[in-house]
This record gives C-alpha cells, structure tokens and sequence, in this order.
C-alpha cells in the first residue's frame, strides 16, 4: 500500500479521535452544569451532514469538511454566530445564563481532556513497548560539533557527560535539547580525556536554528564508505563501497566529517583524496557538486550501546507524565522561532502533520504521534485568540477580575476577527505544503 496513503488513514484516524475527545471535554461539563447543547460533530456540516441523528436534545453528526469540529452550545457566541438566538432574552439552560466559573470550566474542558490524554498515551506506550535509550558507549569516538558551538567551547570528538547537571537518558537527544530547551550548561569530555563544563546564552537555541544547525551534534564514525551514488560524482571518480579514506587535499583524515567538511568548502572545486582499498591506496580526485559527491557513511554496530528500557504500570504513569510536559514545554519554547524569516517558512499543514505518521502501519508510532499532535492542539487551543478555546478563557477571565462582562457585540466581532484570522493562518500553513511538495 502507497506510504501517502496510509500516513492519511492515520492522520483522519488520529485527528478523529482527538477531535472527538476534545469536544467531549466541553460537553460533559455542559450537561453536568445543565446547559443544552444543540450539536456534536466530529468535521464541520457546511451545508450538509454526511451522517446525523437527534437523541434527546442533541443532534450527533459527522461533516465533511475535515476541518475539526464542534459542539453547539445555547446562547453561547461561537463559530455558529447565531445571531438570531442571541437576540432573544436569555434562558436558564443557556450558556450565558451560567455563572463565569461553570462557564469557565465548560472552554478549558477540551484542552484539558487533550493534555491528560497526551499524558495517559505516553504512559501506555512505555509501559506497552518500553523506551530505546541509547547511552555514550554508542559513540567512542564521540560527537562532529557543529561550527556554531565551537565559539562556546565545544570540539570535535567531545562526550557529553551532563547537560544541565543531568545525565541525558537518550544522548541523541542532546541536539535537540539544546535548540529548543534553553540549555544553561553542558557537561563535556573532550577528545584529550579534559573535561570541561561549558556555559551557554539564552539565545543560543535561535542562534542554532536560524544558522541551519538543527542537528549541531552528529556521532563521529570513521571515514568508510557503506555506499556510492550511481551516477553520482562519487561513482564516476571510482569511488567504491568499502572505501577507507585516508587524506583530502594532503591532510590526513580519521573520521567523516573530516571529509565531509571539506566537501562543503570546496564547491566545484576538484578535491584530491587518499583512498586505502584491498590494502593498497589510489589518489582520486573529485568534484563535488551542491556541496555533496554522492556517497554515504558506514555506520558501527551500536547493538550493544542500545537497550530497552521496560516500565511497570506504576512506573510508566509518571514516566509518561514527565514525556507529556518535556514535549508541551519543548513545543511551546519552539515558538520562538515563528518569529525568524526562517521559521515563518517553516510553518506547515496537514501535509506537515501527516509526515509525523510512519510510512507503514505502526501502532507504536501511531500512538507516539497522537499523544504528540493532543498535546499540540491543547497548547494551540489555549492561545488567546478570539474563536478559540484560549479566546473565551481570555475574556471569561477578563470579567471574573473586572465583574464586567463584555458586551454580546463586542464578543461577536471578536469571534469574527478570530475566525479569519484562523482562516488565514490555516491558509497559509496549507500553502507553505504546496510550495514545498512543488518547488523543493
């Protein structure tokens, strides 16, 4: 089956379930404090209603606009903007009949019921599959630092021993960590057995994003050849599978990124290398072109650096709590970067989404990517925009301090500022997929 394909039942899998959960987050309170709710439904009905049924007072339905969804409560101003209902003098069952503190509870229902279900999900996935950790013995050779970290102390062949007076679980994690985490102080090992502890700036994780060094710490392998390129400037050099590789330019080279260094600086211009094949060594010179020859790393077995960490229920609840927050702060300190030329390009759609699922059926993973995309929309959903969630906690807060409630007029013009403002954003998020899937 085509990997799009399944990406996208999971994807409609993953956001139904989440969609339904987080409005059931806003109509248990609703009827436990009494109010009607005139609608549930998962996408929304413009128009027309794949599917409908009225039980009691509520019609429960499935649209086919696969943009969210909704549950329409009484004198409530929401996307609906039924104005006619509102003009009408209010009744008990009514939201806008309710004290501000049931009200309140009914909004921040959903992103509640999203953030605990992203908590519950990490939980049962560590206590189901467990979690790979993957330990410093896995690199003996330690980390290629990236350029960007050398001015703070970092070299080649470091081991990272702390970051922030921890030990990392997973020390594949450290690059991202120090990207989006606001990393004070990490712990090294250099390659001359010194160890050193290294203060960081605040700023250092936009530094990195915005100079492209998402990946600042790659594990340091020697300089054999896994593979070449056919047709590649590699293959047409003579480069082969197995390849040790010895100098570039006449300087002696150890590890890859010693090669791969240099193959950046030298666009179209010939690099001369050393290469020990079947004991013997041949000079090959090569050009390389975007910055690449075509060629890839043989990886070390890292089979005994691996191992899996198993949880018992009671461990894996505050474990996949710890998973839960670790992801809400790391997704929310990311923002940040919105606000760079860069990050404004990098805002994606449904396409954007989609690509989080595995390319096969992968339960695992699919659970993974749930939990991540609940603990998204809670954050989202909590922003204080009118038309969502964050919106009506903003302004019930707003009359909670003051004891003024702001006018139904006032309240309707926001929904609607709030509304095209997300039209916007949901347009452009979508557009950014476009462009990329087209041009690059």
């Amino acid at each position: 089956m085509d990997p799009i394909f399944i990406k996208a039942i999971q994807l409609v899998l993953s956001l139904s379930i989440l969609i339904v959960l987080h409005e059931m987050g806003h109509f248990i309170p609703a009827k436990i404090f009494k109010t009607r709710v005139e609608k549930f439904f998962l996408f929304f009905d413009v128009k027309f209603a794949l599917l409908k049924t009225k039980i009691g007072e509520t019609v429960y339905g499935i649209g086919w606009l696969p943009l969210g969804g909704y549950v329409k409560i009484s004198g409530m101003i929401d996307e609906s903007m039924d104005k006619e209902q509102m003009e009408q003098p209010p009744q008990p069952w009514e939201f806008r009949s309710k004290p501000a503190w049931q009200r309140l509870i009914i909004m921040i229902g959903g992103v509640t019921v999203n953030l605990l279900l992203g908590f519950f999900i990490y939980a049962m996935v560590l206590f189901v599959w467990g979690r790979t950790e993957i330990s410093n013995n896995a690199f003996p050779n330690g980390f290629n630092v990236a350029k960007e970290l050398e001015q703070y102390g970092f070299q080649d062949g470091d081991k990272v021993l702390e970051v922030d007076g921890e030990e990392p679980g997973n020390i594949l994690d450290v690059s991202r960590m120090l990207v989006v985490r606001g990393v004070e102080e990490v712990k090294v090992q250099h390659a001359n057995k010194e160890i050193e502890v290294l203060q960081l700036p605040d700023s250092l994780g936009t530094y990195l994003y915005v100079s492209g060094a998402l990946r600042p710490f790659e594990p340091r392998v020697d300089a054999v050849l896994d593979s070449v390129v056919p047709g590649a400037p590699a293959d047409v050099a003579g480069l082969q599978k197995g390849d040790r590789l010895v100098s570039v330019n006449g300087a002696a080279i150890t590890f890859w990124d010693e090669f791969t260094n240099v193959v950046k600086e030298n666009q179209g211009n010939p690099i001369d290398l050393v290469v020990e094949r079947n004991k013997a060594t041949e000079i090959i010179s090569i050009t390389p072109v975007d910055q690449k020859v075509g060629v890839f790393v043989k990886l070390p077995d890292y089979s005994n650096a691996i191992h899996k960490r198993t949880y018992s229920l009671a461990e894996a609840i505050p474990a996949g709590i710890s998973y839960g927050y670790w992801t809400l702060m790391d997704y929310a300190s990311s923002m940040k970067f919105l606000f760079t030329k860069k990050g404004a390009t990098e805002v994606g759609g449904f396409g954007t989404i989609a690509k989080l699922f595995p390319d096969t059926w992968d339960w695992q993973g699919f659970w993974l990517s749930t939990a991540f995309l609940s603990i998204i929309l809670a954050f989202m959903n909590i922003l204080p925009i009118p038309a969502l969630d964050g919106g009506h906690v903003m302004f019930l807060l707003y009359e909670m301090i003051t004891g003024r409630k702001p006018s139904e007029k006032f309240l309707e013009y926001a929904q609607m500022v709030g509304f095209f403002i997300l039209i916007a954003l949901l347009l452009y998020a979508n557009g950014n997929d476009i462009y990329k899937a087209i041009f690059k």
